[in-house]
């Protein structure tokens, strides 16, 4: 993940349910030409910020088992309100069904109560490991980066309830 779109996860039931936040502002690079004049948070965006949502549903429902969580689809992408700078898209993914390979969610956002994004994603799950041996390190390192990660999106006395990350209530 080369950029986040999370910046907080205020819920949590593994294998059910996500609540997480995401703050625009104007030091986001993109709204400087997604346009000048009117910036708005493009969908492509709105899309992977529930995405990237969803892949923590995952990761912290199988208790960070794949190094990799990759969009495969998107089904019946619809947006609604925009989301200007100093507002914030409050993501919620819910789990419809896996399989071995991918999970399926039911995603939206909204901006004060107004529905911004609501889509059907499919994640696919994986590990370089199992296609390349050699790359069993690469697959350990994210998994590390991952957890580590994981323990800044959630407030600290809900990501230690347990001693186990993901056991919000």
């Amino acid at each position: 993940m080369r950029f986040s779109l999370v910046d907080r996860v205020s819920h949590l039931e593994p294998g059910r349910l996500i609540v997480a936040e995401k703050n625009l502002t104007l030091a986001e690079e993109y709204l400087a030409e997604h346009f000048p004049t009117f910036p708005i948070m493009p969908g492509v965006l709105m899309i992977e910020a529930v995405t990237q949502a969803g892949a923590w549903l995952v990761r912290v429902t199988e208790d960070f088992a794949h190094s990799v969580i990759l969009l495969k689809e998107v089904r019946n992408a619809k947006f609604g309100q925009f989301v200007v700078p100093g507002k914030q898209l409050r993501l919620q993914c819910e789990w419809l069904k896996d399989d071995p390979l991918t999970t399926t969610l039911k995603a939206t956002g909204e901006v004060d109560g107004k529905q911004s994004i609501s889509a059907r994603l499919v994640l696919e799950r994986r590990n370089l490991r199992t296609t390349r041996p050699d790359r069993a390190e690469d697959d350990d390192e994210m998994v590390r980066r991952f957890r580590r990660l994981w323990r800044d999106l959630v407030p600290r006395a809900e990501a230690t309830n347990s001693g186990r990350p993901g056991d919000m209530k």
